[in-house]
């Protein structure tokens, strides 16, 4: 299987913007063991901020973009060094790709992002990717993970996006504030009714929310897609993923 994970700020760092050990440590060991089983693993990782505001010791993710952009620039080069250290523990190779919203717009350059990451899996390389928010900004950014991650499994032709997150799906009302709320373990068509269940943004390091997993969920569901959203802070669940367990909440992907 071709599958594409993409892991959230509030999976890869503490409130306080430092990398959360613990939790980096296992993504980068099981998705190395699925690798060792033969998967095809595309990672999307988001953090590069939110690593330069505790880099920085900024103490809160900036509000204004040159500050961000700052943080991103900073941010990026300890994310990349932490994976590249844990995942060549598991005698893995990582390469990074930094995009914008034009490289997946324009035909030529969309062609190129293809050509090279279909390479560097028959490379049996880990391609890990993000927004190149160093130098995005609204007229060129795609704005967050959760989309970028759906455009690239659809661009690679992915059997499966996993969108590790900080909660544990989508359930029927917001579960920090109704004690009530019940998890949806399966969406076949993603209604009005669904949409108005997503809600607000995520984590004050994040730019994502419910809302954008949804959005996520629509575009892969138009090309065929399966997506998952499920809770980041056991990735070992990624083993009962793949298994065919119920985990999170299961998008199904319109099949023609």
């Amino acid at each position: 299987m071709r599958i594409v994970v993409k892991v959230g700020t509030s999976t890869l760092a503490h409130e306080t913007g430092c990398l959360n050990i613990r939790h980096v440590e296992e993504l980068c060991k099981v998705l190395s063991d699925l690798k060792n089983a033969g998967e095809e693993i595309i990672l999307v990782s988001s953090g590069a901020i939110g690593m330069g505001v505790g880099k920085l010791s900024l103490g809160h993710r900036p509000k204004d973009m040159e500050t961000k952009q700052a943080a991103a620039a900073v941010g990026q080069c300890e994310l990349m060094y932490t994976y590249d250290k844990l995942f060549s523990e598991y005698n893995h190779t990582v390469a990074q790709l930094l995009i914008t919203a034009p490289d997946m717009e324009d035909s030529r350059r969309h062609t190129n992002f293809n050509n090279t990451i279909n390479r560097l899996l028959s490379l049996n390389v880990l391609p890990v990717i993000n927004e190149n928010d160093t130098v995005a900004t609204e007229e060129i950014s795609v704005g967050d993970n959760d989309t970028l991650s759906a455009i690239v499994a659809c661009s690679c032709k992915a059997d499966l996006l996993i969108l590790l997150s900080d909660i544990d799906g989508l359930y029927t009302s917001d579960p920090r504030i109704d004690k009530n709320a019940v998890l949806i373990e399966e969406v076949n068509e993603i209604t009005p009714e669904i949409i108005a269940l997503a809600g607000g943004k995520g984590s004050d390091l994040g730019t994502g929310g419910m809302a954008t997993k949804i959005r996520a969920a629509q575009l892969c569901n138009e090309n065929g897609i399966d997506l998952i959203i499920a809770n980041g802070s056991n990735p070992s669940l990624l083993y009962d993923i793949l298994d065919g367990k119920k985990i999170g909440t299961k998008f199904i992907g319109r099949k023609n």
